[in-house]
């Protein structure tokens, strides 16, 4: 496969230029509208570049969320903004590409072949991860998605856009990759950092959810064994190792 691209906006005059820039080009292309709907297509499926417009509610959070992605899996992130978002402000949030509206043909044509050699190529099965998920944590000050890294049976590691609040009984959610089994479970974090990187252990986990999440790690053929060490710090998790071999 190739270039493909990823653009979230509701603006018809600016999807109208870029799908013009990507016939020319020769890219593939999505549209989508939702935020909830553009986080999970970017956990499930590898794109070559993200075009985010910042005038979107919670665009910067779509933005954090992509540069968090794995390196194979991330993609080249375009920023569409206005006159009245700060150029400062889209590249804090990991915009790597400003385009500046009211779109022109020929702005776009010209960043997207000076981003093209950063583009990774659509390898379908190869850019995929071990877990390409996304849970959904219940907090007090609302619902925050983050990028499923591991999954075991006592708990699974993840990847939010920004730095989360360790805290004890944390409702989430998320389904099980490949299959349309949602597992709802109460977790405890065991460590945070500020980057966005968590571990939590299930605390509590319908009997249902954990023979669905039993039978798809068996499928999967996840390593038992390592199910508390994956779930540990980084640092920690290098040090169990040294230990342990």
């Amino acid at each position: 496969m190739g270039i493909n691209a990823l653009v979230m906006s509701r603006s018809q005059s600016a999807v109208k230029v870029l799908v013009s820039a990507f016939a020319e080009l020769g890219i593939e292309y999505r549209v989508l509208a939702s935020v909830s709907e553009t986080l999970e297509i970017l956990a499930c499926e590898h794109h070559s570049a993200l075009i985010i417009d910042f005038d979107l509610p919670d665009a910067v959070c779509v933005t954090r969320m992509a540069r968090a992605l794995p390196e194979r899996q991330r993609p080249v992130v375009f920023g569409m903004i206005g006159a009245a978002t700060p150029v400062g402000s889209a590249f804090e949030a990991g915009a790597n590409f400003i385009l500046y509206k009211a779109l022109e043909l020929q702005q776009v044509l010209h960043s997207f072949r000076a981003a093209r050699g950063f583009m990774h190529t659509d390898r379908r099965s190869a850019a995929r991860q071990k877990s390409e998920t996304l849970a959904y944590l219940q907090f007090p000050t609302g619902i925050v998605p983050a990028l499923v890294l591991e999954i075991t049976e006592q708990g699974l590691s993840l990847q939010a856009a920004e730095g989360l609040t360790p805290l004890r009984g944390v409702p989430l959610r998320f389904l099980l990759p490949g299959t349309s089994q949602v597992i709802q479970a109460t977790g405890d974090f065991i460590w945070a950092d500020g980057n966005g990187r968590a571990g939590l252990f299930f605390s509590k986990i319908a009997p249902a959810c954990r023979r669905d999440l039993q039978v798809w790690l068996q499928k999967s053929a996840a390593k038992r064994s390592e199910a508390v060490r994956v779930l540990l710090e980084p640092q920690l998790n290098g040090r169990a190792a040294a230990a342990t071999n």
